[in-house]
């Protein structure tokens, strides 16, 4: 009899996976059916097993096998040919990748900048501002089945994250010079959703656009 695994245990949760690359191309691949559907289908010969798998993925990487891409200095330096990295980089998958909505990259943090403060909001700000952003979303969607901007697809998504000509021409070239897919298209209008709910804007305007596009680090490196 077939159990929960690591991805239904995630359930409602966060699943985090350190050194994301390192993992079996198999188990990564495995992950893009409950990423889209959000369950797990398991086919045995007597019977079907269905496990709920909501969950939200946080992973980490490398920028390269050894680390230092990058992040260059007199102690340290990457030793790494393009095709390891390309190799290295590979490893995740572009139907994975597009079921990822944000890949932020890291820099190294330079040794100045310890102890000194740096603004930002509080734990308890941010709180606010994700709350606020629930209840418009809980608002909006009343009646129609979804909690969140990240259940949205087909109409309603057409319907609540239209974009003016501005930002609409802006996606389209990113479109074509990213070589983006439709998953990754559409995940860029959510997440510019969200961006502007945080904001308490109506409507999704070009900042917000621009920096869900900017999330989508690694479509601008060589991954297939």
């Amino acid at each position: 009899m077939p159990k929960p695994g690591e991805v239904s245990l995630a359930h409602r949760g966060i699943l985090f996976l350190d050194e994301f690359p390192e993992f079996s191309r198999n188990a990564l691949e495995v992950l893009r059916q409950p990423l889209e559907d959000r369950q797990v289908t398991i086919s045995r010969a007597r019977a079907v097993f269905t496990f709920p798998a909501q969950f939200i993925l946080a992973t980490s990487m490398n920028p390269c096998p050894c680390g230092f891409l990058g992040t260059e200095t007199a102690a340290s330096s990457c030793t790494c040919s393009p095709f390891k990295i390309n190799q290295y980089l590979s490893r995740i998958s572009g139907p994975l990748l597009d079921r990822i909505d944000l890949h932020v990259e890291v820099p190294r943090i330079e040794y100045g900048l310890f102890g000194q403060e740096t603004p930002a909001l509080s734990s308890d700000e941010m709180k606010q501002a994700v709350v606020a952003a629930h209840s418009i979303q809980q608002a909006r969607y009343q009646g129609t089945g979804i909690r969140f901007n990240g259940e949205l697809g087909g109409r309603l998504l057409r319907r609540h994250a239209r974009l003016s000509p501005e930002a609409d021409q802006i996606l389209h070239n990113t479109f074509d010079t990213l070589g983006l897919s439709v998953r990754a298209h559409d995940r860029i209008l959510k997440l510019a959703r969200t961006i502007a709910d945080l904001e308490g804007a109506a409507d999704i305007g070009v900042a917000h656009l621009a920096e869900a596009i900017q999330y989508r680090t690694l479509d601008r490196q060589t991954i297939r």
